[in-house]
This record gives structure tokens, C-alpha cells and sequence, in this order.
């Protein structure tokens, strides 16, 4: 009898390490099919379009250096308080949005998954991939701006550590992917989570030095009783890297940086693994 060779063998996952990750990127195509699905209905019949991926941020970054900067004072004297702000809006901007979608994967995406097979670990990664677009277009506004400054002699110092940009962000999709899909792996079952992703989301941005300058605080200084908890949030070390790359601002500690990676990488792991475990069931629970 003539043996039988099948390209693709389709079994059920029984362990909780069984994670095929091998199978996600013989599905590259298909991610960037969803990146470009997700980027096209995102701005589908609005009538500015991609200049949301703009305008959001800059009305985000003028509240805050009116109230934070101005009002507050808890933005920096050596350099201008929009650019400030601006540079850690656009992180943030970029972080929370791939944490809140990925967040609803399971739910937003449940009529398609309950029709067709492929990896589920699909879905968010386009997720990811999708923000990066709107996050290159704001970069690009931001980089206009250090120009404009730094030509203007206000305190703007770009440095070689921009050459860090890659790396910056990397960690970014990596840290909101594995928070995003921990709770989308816990949403199947308890839906209340989802109601409090909003939420926790802003006060994740009030804990991480973004509408403030951290080092304006004594308590958090170098040395500062609660400088080393309020570092161990690993947005705290990447948002600082990356003012410190741009703006010439801050100081960059490596020792909690590294830290920020460990934090990060074990989330990712932890989420892959629930999310694994999670996919064999979730049409029984969505």
C-alpha cells in the first residue's frame, strides 16, 4: 500500500508546552493579510483617515503640557514641554492601543475562529504588526519636531542611542503582546476583565513617567526610597532610554533596563503558554 504524505497535519495540543510555534510562521502570509484587514477598517469611512494615528496623540500631548507642564510643572526645565511629553505619548499611544486590541482577541475575532482553522497566535501578532504602521507615522511627526527644536538651540540634544529605536520598540510589541494575551486568555472565562482593561490601562500610564518627569520627584530619584519598585514597571526604563536617545534628557540605568527585559520575556512566555492552553476551548466559553 502506498503511503500517504500530507503537508499540514492538524492534532489536538495536550500538553502545556505544546505551543508550534513553527506552524505561526509558516502562517506569515496570512499575518500580514490581518495587518492589512486591521489597518484598513481601523480608518474605513472616516473622513481624515490615517490622520487619527496623528491627531490622537497631539491632542494628548497638548492636554498634558498644558496641565502636567504648565499648570503642574512636572515636566523638565532643560527641554520644551510639548517635545517632552510628545515623545513619551507616542510610546504610550503605541503600547496601550496593541494591549487593549490584543486584549479582545479572542472575543472581537470568536465568529472567524469558529469557522476556518489556523493559529490563533495570529490574530494578535497582526495586531502588533497593524500599530506599527500608525506608530511610524508618529514617529515621523516627532522626529519634525526634534528637528525644529534642535535647530532652534532649546535644549534638544539627540544622541547615537537613537540607534536603540529598533530595540525600543521590539520590546514594546513584546511586553503588550504578553500582557494582552494573559488577559485575553482570561477573558474567555471571566468577561469582568475586560471591563477593567480600560482602566487599568490609564493607571499603568499614571504609574510610568509619561505625563510627568520622574526625576522631578525626590522620592523617586536616584537612591530614592521608591525608586527601585517604580523601575521595576518596565516602561518606566524604556520611555527614559528613549527621552535620554532624543532629547539628551534623563539618565539611562541599565541595571533596571535589563530588568525591564526579564519582566518582559517571562510575561511573553507566560502568555503564550495560557493562550495555548486557552484556544483548545474558547468557542466553548466565548
Amino acid at each position: 500500500m502506498n503511503e500517504q504524505h500530507f503537508n499540514t497535519v492538524i492534532k489536538p495540543k495536550s500538553g502545556w508546552f505544546d505551543l508550534h510555534l513553527k506552524e505561526v510562521f509558516a502562517y506569515r502570509d496570512l499575518i500580514f493579510l490581518f495587518v492589512k484587514r486591521n489597518f484598513v477598517s481601523k480608518y474605513k469611512q472616516t473622513v481624515l483617515g490615517p490622520a487619527w494615528a496623528i491627531i490622537q496623540p497631539l491632542l494628548t500631548t497638548v492636554v498634558f503640557t498644558l496641565v502636567f507642564g504648565n499648570i503642574a510643572g512636572l515636566a523638565p526645565d532643560s527641554v520644551p514641554s510639548f517635545v517632552f511629553y510628545l515623545s513619551g505619548t507616542v510610546l504610550w499611544t503605541y503600547f496601550s492601543n496593541c494591549l487593549t486590541q490584543t486584549a479582545n482577541t479572542f472575543v472581537a475575532n470568536s465568529a472567524t475562529m469558529g469557522k476556518v482553522y489556523f493559529p490563533r497566535l495570529v490574530m494578535p501578532i497582526s495586531t502588533v504588526f497593524s500599530e506599527l504602521i500608525s506608530l511610524a507615522i508618529q514617529y515621523v511627526f516627532l522626529i519634525i519636531f526634534l528637528v525644529y527644536y534642535a535647530a532652534a538651540k532649546q535644549g534638544v540634544q539627540p544622541n547615537l542611542w537613537m540607534l536603540m529605536t529598533p530595540l525600543i520598540v521590539l520590546q514594546l510589541a513584546m511586553l503588550s503582546l504578553g500582557c494582552g494575551i494573559i488577559i485575553s486568555a482570561l477573558t474567555t472565562k471571566y468577561r469582568d476583565l475586560a471591563m477593567l482593561v480600560g482602566f487599568g490601562t490609564q493607571l499603568w500610564m499614571y504609574a510610568s513617567p509619561i505625563a510627568y518627569d520622574m526625576f522631578r520627584f525626590t522620592a523617586f530619584a536616584p537612591g530614592g526610597k521608591w525608586h527601585a519598585l517604580y523601575m521595576c514597571n518596565p516602561i518606566s526604563p524604556i520611555v527614559n532610554l528613549f527621552r535620554y536617545a532624543y532629547l539628551g534628557t534623563g539618565a539611562i540605568e541599565w541595571k533596571y533596563y535589563f530588568i525591564g527585559w526579564g519582566i518582559t520575556l517571562a510575561l511573553l512566555f507566560i502568555g503564550i503558554v495560557l493562550f495555548s492552553r486557552v484556544e483548545k476551548t474558547f468557542m466553548d466559553t466565548v
